[in-house]
C-alpha cells in the first residue's frame, strides 16, 4: 500500500489554490429602450463595383494598379483634383504605364496579392499616398462574376488614415495608426465576411506600444463614406 501511495504522489494532481468566484457582467440601465438603428453611418459594408476596369482572364494580377488609382481619382474629383489630395493627382503623372511604379514620386504603393476571400484566387491589397498630408489609403479588391457570368472587379474595403503599419493575416487586413495618447496606437482589423461579401471592421482597439513621444496632431477622422472606423 505504501508503494502504491508513493507512485500516486509522483504523478498525481496538485491543487492550484482557491478558484476565484466567477462574476457576471452588470447590466446598466435595464429599462433603457434598445436602439433599433444606428445613429451614424460608419460604412460597415463598403463595397463598390469598379467601373471601366477589366479583369483579363479573371486574374486580378492582370489588373493595372495604377489604372485603379487613376479611376478612383477620376471618379472623385472633389477629393483629389479639386482640393484635399490634389498633390496625389498631380504625382500620378510620375507613375509608369502598364502598372509600373518606377517613378520616385508615384503615390501608388507596391500591390500585394493574397487570397483574403477564401475562394482560392488572389485578391489585391493596394495602398496610395494621399497628399498633401501624411495619410495612406488602403484598398482591397476581389473578382466576382455578375449575373451574366462576366468577371468584374469589386472593391470590398476602403480606408484612409495616418497609417504606421499594415499587415495581412489569414482573411484579415490589420491597420495600425498613431494615437494622440503617448505610448499607444490604434489597431483596426477588417475580416472577410462571406455573407456580406465585404471586409467588415471586426476589431477596433487601442494598444500600448511602449514609450513614445506625444503625437502633436491626432489622426484625422476619415469621412464616413471612406472609412469603416467608428472610433
Amino acid at each position: 500500500m505504501a508503494a502504491a501511495a508513493a507512485c500516486g504522489d509522483a504523478g498525481g494532481l496538485q491543487g492550484a489554490g482557491a478558484t476565484p468566484t466567477a462574476v457576471s457582467p452588470d447590466r446598466l440601465w435595464p429599462s433603457l429602450t434598445p436602439a433599433s438603428s444606428p445613429a451614424f453611418e460608419i460604412g460597415e459594408v463598403d463595397t463598390e463595383v469598379v467601373k471601366g476596369i477589366t479583369v483579363p482572364g479573371g486574374d486580378i494580377r492582370n489588373v493595372d494598379p495604377v489604372a485603379l488609382v487613376r479611376a478612383e481619382i477620376a471618379g472623385e474629383p472633389g477629393t483629389y483634383s479639386e482640393g484635399g489630395y490634389d498633390e496625389t493627382a498631380r504625382r500620378m503623372t510620375d507613375c509608369g504605364a502598364g502598372g509600373s511604379l518606377a517613378g520616385s514620386r508615384c503615390p501608388v504603393l507596391q500591390p500585394y496579392y493574397r487570397d483574403l476571400t477564401g475562394d482560392g484566387h488572389d485578391d489585391l491589397t493596394l495602398g496610395v499616398r494621399l497628399l498633401p498630408g501624411n495619410l495612406t489609403g488602403v484598398r482591397v479588391y476581389t473578382v466576382e462574376k455578375d449575373k451574366t457570368g462576366k468577371n468584374r472587379l469589386l472593391q470590398v474595403m476602403s480606408y484612409d488614415d495616418a497609417v504606421s503599419g499594415v499587415e495581412l493575416a489569414r482573411r484579415s487586413v490589420i491597420i495600425r495608426s498613431p494615437s494622440e495618447v503617448a505610448g499607444y496606437e490604434y489597431r483596426l482589423q477588417w475580416t472577410w465576411d462571406q455573407q456580406q461579401r465585404a471586409m467588415l471592421l471586426t476589431h477596433d482597439e487601442m494598444l500600448r506600444t511602449g514609450a513614445r513621444k506625444h503625437v502633436p496632431h491626432p489622426s484625422p477622422t476619415p469621412s464616413p463614406s471612406r472609412s469603416a472606423s467608428g472610433r
